[in-house]
């Protein structure tokens, strides 16, 4: 829980936040004679199946409250390999004990936009930073792990 100043008490409260994700969809070639999906397809398919595991799959210190995928997606042409890329847009609204428990979405390579709904201050003591820049450190490793054994594959 982070620390809110109301009047003169301090009382503990969680986050809201809405976080923006852009979900990437590359051409996959169809198999045989049958063509492949869409870029615009497949990127939907990607963002339906990552906003279904935030639902279905608990998060120690995390809720999720709503999403939004109404945005259509949209599709860029990557200049470095000649391709078209469709990122398709979902904003989700959850609920977060402490400002470290939001650090995984916004450390993902979807992440695009952060939105803090509540409450609109916060007190942050030395050991609340210390504990936040720490555990970004912790991910930031995490992160590049993961990258390191894609890229030995």
């Amino acid at each position: 829980m982070v620390k809110v100043k109301l009047g003169d008490e301090i009382v503990q409260s969680k986050i809201r936040f809405k976080v923006r994700f852009d979900f990437k969809g590359e051409y996959k070639p169809g198999r045989f004679l049958f063509g492949g999906k869409s870029v615009e397809q497949v990127a939907q398919e990607c963002r339906e199946e990552q906003i279904a595991l935030l639902k279905n799959i608990p998060i120690q210190g995390v809720s999720f409250d709503d999403y939004d995928i109404s945005s259509e997606p949209y599709v860029i042409c990557d200049d470095s390999h000649g391709d078209k890329i469709a990122y398709a847009p979902a904003e989700i609204t959850m609920r977060a004990d402490t400002v470290e428990d939001m650090i995984r979405f916004v450390m993902r390579e979807e992440f695009r936009k952060l939105e803090i709904l509540e409450p609109s201050q916060m007190l942050v003591t030395n050991s609340d930073l210390e504990r936040i820049l720490f555990r970004m450190n912790e991910e930031l490793r995490s992160q590049l792990l993961l990258l390191s054994r894609k890229i030995k594959r």
